[in-house]
């Protein structure tokens, strides 16, 4: 089985025995990863990351790229692939077997999405058997979502090469437009992240965690001056017309859509104090 690598803070505890608690009830093998805080990053680091995205990235938002960099150098040091999980992802009870299932239906994947989060996916038309309950789909885009994926070896080369040559942004976008990334989407979602239960109808399970990316005032760092200003939305209408470009390069071959879920295979684990 496809081991987990789960991203959490030091001081996250309630998470941590959430995750916990779900994959041993699960039964996946998992490794905890120190994610960075805000106090690892130094005032000039922050100001030399933070403002080459499409808006200037909160601090917490450039920690978060940071960890996911993080895990990507453990999928290629130890050169096996790995589910990367953050710690408010859910589960479906069917992951496991999802997991067992992969490596024999998949030669050239780089990247395999679990999750969805309400925002249609620009697919392949055609779809892959994994196994009675799931199938795989080729992702030409996606727009959002870095919390359950699978990163293989060749996948993280290639996310840790673009990180080194272009700048950062947030953890799902830059994910996103990597489109030299062989992805993959796993249909129906085998995971959604605690905050869209209350949208999927998973009314009988609790989302206690508040987001430790977005404050709860949602405030964004100001863009600065007028260049800044114009570079910034320089960024966004390019980003757009790649996007526009990307699109018409499978046209008719893949179709935009939602990707939904089965409730029925999303529980409430039953957590215990750490």
């Amino acid at each position: 089985m496809i081991p987990a690598l789960l991203i959490n803070l030091p001081q996250s505890t309630d998470r941590l025995a959430f995750q916990a608690a779900q994959l041993k009830q699960l039964g996946i093998t998992w490794q905890r990863m120190n994610a960075t805080t805000i106090a690892d990053i130094s005032t000039a680091e922050y100001e030399r990351l933070a403002k080459g995205w499409e808006r200037p990235l909160r601090s917490a938002e450039v920690a978060c790229f940071l960890s996911h960099q993080r895990a990507w150098q453990t999928v290629l040091q130890e050169n096996r692939p790995m589910l990367i999980l953050e710690d408010d992802a859910l589960l479906s009870a069917k992951t496991p077997l999802l997991l067992e299932n992969l490596s024999a239906c998949l030669t050239d994947a780089d990247y395999i999405t679990l999750e969805t989060r309400a925002r249609k996916k620009l697919l392949d038309k055609h779809s892959t058997a994994v196994n009675p309950d799931f199938a795989l789909r080729r992702l030409y885009q996606d727009r959002t979502g870095a919390a359950a994926y699978i990163l293989f070896p060749q996948g993280a080369q290639k996310l840790l090469d673009k990180a080194a040559h272009e700048n950062i942004a947030l953890a799902d976008a830059f994910i996103c437009r990597a489109y030299e990334l062989n992805a993959y989407q796993t249909v129906p979602a085998a995971a959604i992240q605690l905050d869209r239960c209350e949208y999927y109808r998973l009314n009988h399970i609790q989302n206690p965690f508040a987001s430790t990316i977005t404050p709860s005032n949602n405030q964004k760092p100001a863009a600065g001056d007028f260049a800044a200003a114009a570079r910034f939305k320089y960024r966004r209408i390019a980003a757009q017309c790649r996007m526009g470009i990307r699109q018409l390069s499978v046209l008719g071959k893949a179709q935009r859509e939602y990707v939904g879920i089965n409730t029925a295979d999303f529980r409430q684990p039953e957590i215990t104090v750490l």
